[in-house]
């Protein structure tokens, strides 16, 4: 067998093994490393890479190697999930960088966090004054927790003492021009549903490379041709807007007739309609 052809098939059973093994091991390894994870990840990396261009060392003995730096980390992971002492040892544990409002020079110092670290950080999480920040935590993957004063947090609809409607994700029911059936039945809605919203907008499926819908019904989509502008959808507001309409027209109508009996039923509907308007504005708007 060529050498370069060698070199090809090993790298790509190196690769699979690798890859197999890194999935195995979890998206966490992925996101957040550890130290131990971290090390794992280089010398897995390097048997990988040497093994690939070394043509006389045993393949076997390669995938042995990759097999032990995988059960390692493994074990360790099972371990460490019931031993919090186990964990705060191979995965390390959090440092206060800054404390009701002051910075804990110790901790930097120990962590080798220099004031520019600490500015840097701050500065990602959109602050540029250590004054405005009330507690902070260096954690062990290496970023930064800042929780900001009060004063300096944003308002929530919480905070202004407003109820807001609930709401779950959108499913996205089109993608790449073709329909996602399994999310469309997940919404409770039909195929015959989506083509008619597609026409009232005059777009065709095959133009859609994505869409989405809420539990709402309003249908969202981005064409292929970005040249196009797609209306936004506007089943609420309509619904919102005709609501309006029938209340204003109860008024009216009680305000024109002479007959008490009348006047007094149509301003009892538009009453009722007007709270019906009040309890269901927040889920139109």
């Amino acid at each position: 067998m060529p050498e370069w052809l060698n070199v090809i098939l090993r790298s790509l059973f190196l690769l699979v093994v690798l890859f197999f093994l890194t999935k195995w091991l979890g998206k966490k390894q992925l996101a957040q490393m550890s130290i131990f994870e971290y090390i794992s990840g280089i010398v897995l990396g390097g048997i990988v890479a040497i093994h690939s261009f070394d043509t006389d060392a045993n393949l076997i003995n390669a995938f042995i190697a990759m097999l032990v730096w995988f059960i390692v980390p493994y074990l360790v992971d099972i371990v460490a999930l019931k031993s919090k002492t186990f964990r705060n040892f191979t995965q390390g544990e959090s440092t206060v960088l800054i404390q009701d409002g002051k910075i804990m020079e110790d901790n930097l110092k120990k962590e080798g966090f220099s004031a520019d670290d600490l500015l840097q950080s701050l500065r990602k999480k959109d602050i540029f004054r250590t004054a405005d920040v009330e507690f902070a935590l260096l954690e062990p993957s290496g970023s930064v927790s800042v929780l900001p004063k009060k004063e300096n947090q944003p308002l929530t609809p919480k905070d202004l003492q407003l109820q807001l409607a609930p709401e779950k994700e959108p499913e996205t029911i089109i993608m790449d021009g073709n329909v996602l059936l399994e999310p469309l039945a997940n919404l409770s809605l039909s195929l015959n549903w989506l083509e008619t919203e597609l026409d009232k907008m005059n777009i065709s499926l095959d133009n859609v490379f994505l869409a989405q819908a809420d539990t709402d019904g309003q249908l969202t989509v981005d064409l292929y041709d970005d040249q196009l502008t797609v209306a936004q959808p506007t089943e609420k507001p309509l619904l919102l807007a005709t609501l309006k309409k029938c209340q204003a027209d109860l008024e009216l109508f009680a305000l024109e007739t002479d007959r008490p009996a009348s006047k007094t039923l149509y301003e009892k509907n538009s009453q009722d309609v007007q709270d019906a308007i009040d309890l269901v504005k927040r889920y139109l708007q």
